[in-house]
């Protein structure tokens, strides 16, 4: 400030007033930050009054944000038929103040997954979520979508995979969404799915392993196992491991395993504290529906921790998340029962669009728990404990290009 001073560059009208040589720019996120064309720098505080500033309120009616090959932000005026790199709501930023952490919770039930990826820039990010036709694999396929990411939804129904797409691309045009066949019921899908998405050539970024059944009568898949274990975790655990390699050539990337808290309320130990595989894929007289799903939930935890332990160090993490009680989703379609039970209980569950996935700048960020991976005859304590959460890193402005600061 005083050399600005000693310079007669702090004597304008406003003290907002840019000094000769600088131009204000805005990010895809709303953040304003400074370029000094004389220096050839940028900055995200002021040059004069040192205040940091972000965008407040939406694009005006007509006005569409878009992005270049250089990644400048530049806005279409579809109104007046022009464009330009100046924010038209450059006149309405607000000082960014920052205030001291409090103790209340940034999301609850009642937060949708919009919310919670509000503002956060996801182009270039490459998404698989499985079983994403409906429920909470849809919401969050979704929301990664009108986020920028290029999604593909897995799906095993493809017609309902279509429709699913084209309710995605009515609510924004230029999505990147995709369907593709995935059968968890079926090794050779799995496989077959692994082969296909390979053959785009494209990165992997985050992979939500979010598909399930419950209630399910007694049934064995083509594959000889009981079909609540392969489709809620085996198919999930080969699916990783078919794409591991991608994930890791990816990294900074993510795995988020859809497990539950009614994890809590099984075992899949013997007498004698070992691994009971017999537990994991019942035999018709030891089946019990609600068991085997709480079984399989625990799987799904213990895979991830595990998982994250392996793959950490290679830029990889994984994290299982619960979606909260009293979700409502369409995992009751199994019986008649369950379809009865989850209507009455409908009214005090929590809506569908209150997902949970929180997406950082780099991948999905979620909660975490878990212990040891199931399926490897190499591993057979099943101690829990839980993962450690990455480091948040702050972003910080390069020359004359537009950054998104956290």
């Amino acid at each position: 400030m005083a050399a600005l001073r000693y310079a007669g560059l702090d004597d304008t009208d406003s003290e907002d007033e840019l000094p000769p040589g600088w131009e204000q720019r805005t990010t895809k996120d709303g953040w304003v930050y400074y370029a000094n064309h004389t220096e050839e720098k940028t900055q995200w505080e002021h040059p004069k009054t040192g205040k940091r500033k972000r965008i407040a309120g939406d694009l005006p009616y007509g006005w569409e944000q878009e992005t270049d090959e250089n990644g400048q932000v530049f806005f279409v005026d579809h109104i007046n038929k022009r464009t330009t790199y100046l924010d038209p709501r450059l006149a309405f930023t607000v000082d960014d103040n920052p205030t001291k952490p409090t103790t209340r919770q940034r999301y609850d039930g009642s937060t949708t997954a919009m919310e919670i990826l509000q503002g956060r820039d996801l182009s270039g990010k490459v998404v698989v979520v499985t079983g994403a036709n409906s429920g909470i694999g849809f919401e969050t396929a979704k929301s990664f979508a009108l986020h920028g990411a290029h999604v593909i939804l897995a799906c095993r129904n493809m017609a309902r995979a279509s429709e699913a797409v084209s309710r995605i691309l009515g609510e924004w045009h230029k999505a990147k969404v995709e369907a593709m066949t995935l059968d968890l019921a079926l090794l050779r899908s799995v496989q077959h799915f692994a082969q296909a998405f390979k053959a785009k050539n494209v990165s992997l970024h985050v992979l939500v392993c979010n598909a399930a059944v419950f209630g399910l009568p007694w049934t064995l898949t083509k594959d000889g196992l009981e079909t609540t274990f392969q489709v809620n975790h085996l198919g999930h655990f080969y699916l990783v491991q078919l794409l591991q390699d991608v994930l890791c050539r990816s990294a900074p990337a993510r795995v988020v395993v859809v497990s539950s808290e009614s994890h809590r309320f099984t075992d899949i130990n013997d007498s004698s504290g070992k691994l009971d595989f017999s537990r994991l894929s019942p035999s018709k007289s030891d089946y019990w529906a609600m068991l085997a799903y709480n079984r399989s939930k625990l799987c799904n935890i213990l895979f991830s921790n595990e998982l994250h332990r392996r793959l950490s160090p290679r830029g990889v993490t994984s994290n299982a998340v619960h979606p909260g009680n009293m979700m409502y989703s369409a995992l009751h379609r199994g019986w008649w029962v369950y379809t009865l039970l989850f209507t009455l209980a409908r009214p005090f569950t929590k809506s569908m669009l209150a997902v949970f996935f929180h997406v950082d700048m780099k991948v999905a960020s979620t909660m975490a728990s878990s212990g040891t991976l199931l399926c490897s005859p190499k591993h057979t304590n099943l101690a829990c404990h839980r993962s450690p959460h990455p480091a948040t890193t702050k972003s910080s402005p390069l020359p004359l290009l537009p950054l998104t600061p956290i």
